[in-house]
């Protein structure tokens, strides 16, 4: 599994990051997903062999928003025990 951070664009509520969540979660392959309204990103885990970038961009574009970046997840920042690699450590 391969975890991704997705920079977006278009969210304007709690509601859009619901909606980013479901669009996500929707691409067979996908695995956990957080999405964070106040942040603008979604952290994203998925079988890189069942899922390319490209198709996480064109899920969430279908749902009206927009990618600005994508960055692999850092664990090492968050000293390899936190929940999310950088909120804890």
């Amino acid at each position: 599994m391969q975890t991704e951070i997705l920079k977006l664009s278009g969210m304007s509520c709690e509601t859009c990051a619901d909606k980013v969540t479901r669009a996500l979660k929707a691409i067979h392959g996908v695995g956990n997903v957080s999405v964070s309204f106040a942040a603008n990103e979604a952290v994203v885990q998925f079988d890189e062999k069942m899922v390319a970038k490209p198709q996480l961009q064109a899920a969430l574009k279908e749902a009206g928003y927009g990618v600005t970046g994508i960055k692999p997840l850092d664990l090492s920042r968050s000293g390899g025990g936190s929940c999310c690699g950088g909120c804890c450590g």
